[in-house]
């Protein structure tokens, strides 16, 4: 049972269980079930890449689609094997498909190529008006497809999602997911799912069915206009496997004219495993940190300090040829990455302004200030210097926060503790001033000054009476002069 969980990451036996047809509840909201949409809407190619996908949730996905989407506008669906050595994705799968009411087309990669480079063999394919590309463990829902569609009519430059729900990985319920969530990014470049801010709710007059502008999506379920596809540069072939595509795309369509999505009308259930069941060519750190670095050099502009400072192992990892991709951004003369973060996503983490990223350093212990992995709530902590990144990054803003990605340092009381909070840009207890003549960092609200910790055992550092000695002096380390230079400058001013 146990290697039947590891095998796939998800319960295969209550998969094998759930009838390959099953009824899903209609979990749209009312007003979504009587939208009307226009008479004439293009045809949609379905793909769905797989690796070693199990039988039962790879079928489900396949006739969830047939059954839950009109036959006008459902061209095809395209599998493509990513050399699969599973014996049921074998013949039997070739026969099975045979068996379907909606034309179903089955293309094979030679060898391992990975999401990515399998997702563009079965784009080539396409004989629809637009490319929806489904995850193999899906489920559709009543009504999923139109509300998709009609937004690509309105614009055929807008790149539209679903709302991604919940197959439960151990019973596979099915559960409704918020559609008060968008997606986002953190400094290592991770995707994640963040609240919908109140300006994004008052640009939609209110209305939860309203199209929601994302500035990232997930990656695994989205619609595109087949020729836009190609027009904006379809996927980075440079990237390996999987990872990063999502936000690579994301940034794309945005910088260069485009649009993001997420259609509340629109339901598809997925099943969300806690890691991944596949093995990746060249390990998975390499491949992750690899398609990442593509993404901050073609992209970010400066902002790609962050991803480097958070992952210095990436600095050793090559990052492979990005001129071709770089040329596509003149080509479609693409706005910057300041663009981004001013118009599409002003509560990134990312600061618009900063001085300094990297390690905070105490001048007596030679110690740095470390989050230790904390979450948000937990207190600030230090450690030995690794020069690793990661635990010890930390941006001092224009804004004089200082943030450690989403997390700021926070102080509620001058005898502490000093606390990792969600930054919420209203300075008070987020608040620090660094002076980098005396190397001290003052907390705005106590007038005190942060301090090495209390006792050699204790690792967290310490607000008290500002006196400059060297246990309250903090080297800020200065990787990029032109920033360090503005502070200068503002200091003075």
């Amino acid at each position: 049972m146990l290697d039947k969980f590891q095998e796939n990451q998800f319960n295969l036996l209550a998969s094998d269980m759930i009838s390959l047809n099953r009824s899903l509840t209609d979990v749209r909201f009312e007003k979504c079930k009587d939208k009307p949409y226009p008479e004439l809407m293009p045809t949609t190619s379905v793909v769905i890449v797989f690796h070693n996908e199990a039988w039962t949730t790879l079928i489900r996905t396949i006739w969830s689609t047939i059954n839950r989407s009109p036959k006008a506008l459902l061209k095809e669906i395209i599998l493509v094997d990513d050399a699969s050595e599973k014996e049921h994705l074998g013949k039997k799968l070739e026969d099975y498909i045979t068996t379907l009411p909606v034309q179903t087309r089955l293309f094979r990669t030679e060898k391992r190529s990975g999401l990515i480079r399998a997702r563009l063999l079965g784009a080539k394919h396409v004989q629809g008006d637009v490319i929806t590309f489904l995850d193999a463990h899906c489920e559709c829902t009543e009504g999923w497809l139109e509300p998709l569609l009609a937004r690509i009519v309105e614009d055929r430059t807008t790149v539209v999602c679903p709302i991604i729900d919940v197959i439960s990985d151990t019973t596979f319920e099915y559960i409704q997911a918020s559609d008060m969530t968008w997606g986002g990014f953190n400094w290592k470049l991770n995707f994640r799912w963040y609240r919908v801010p109140e300006r994004e709710m008052s640009r939609r007059g209110g209305d939860r069915t309203a199209p929601l502008r994302t500035p990232t999506m997930a990656g695994g379920l989205f619609a595109i206009d087949r020729d836009y596809f190609y027009k904006i540069g379809s996927y980075d072939e440079g990237m390996d496997i999987w990872g990063g595509e999502n936000l690579e795309m994301s940034f794309r369509v945005w910088q260069c004219g485009g649009r993001l999505e997420i259609v509340p009308c629109s339901h598809v259930g997925h099943v969300f495993r806690d890691k991944s069941p596949y093995s990746f060519p060249g390990g998975v750190q390499n491949v992750v940190l690899h398609n990442a670095a593509r993404v901050a050099e073609v992209w970010m502009d400066e902002w790609g300090d962050f991803y480097y400072a958070m992952n210095p192992g990436a600095l050793n990892v090559p990052v492979g040829d990005v001129t071709e991709r770089k040329a596509l951004r003149d080509r479609l003369k693409c706005k910057s990455f300041r663009w981004y973060l001013e118009n599409i996503y002003p509560e990134s983490q990312m600061p618009l302004e900063y001085y300094y990223l990297g390690e905070i350093r105490n001048a007596e212990t030679s110690n740095c200030l470390d989050t230790l992995g904390g979450k948000a709530g937990q207190p600030l902590g230090m450690g030995y210097c690794h020069g690793m990144g990661g635990n010890q990054v930390f941006a001092y803003t224009k804004r004089k926060q200082i943030m450690s990605d989403d997390n700021c340092l926070d102080a509620a009381h001058p005898r502490g503790p000093i606390k990792l909070i969600r930054c919420h840009g209203m300075r008070g207890n987020q608040e620090w001033t660094y002076d980098s003549k005396t190397r001290t960092i003052k907390h705005t609200n106590t007038g005190m000054c942060l301090d090495k910790p209390e006792s050699s055992d204790v690792w967290k550092p310490v607000l008290r009476a500002c006196n400059r000695s060297r246990g309250q002096q903090w080297l800020m380390q200065v990787d990029f002069k032109w920033q360090a230079r503005r502070h200068a400058r503002d200091q003075a001013s």
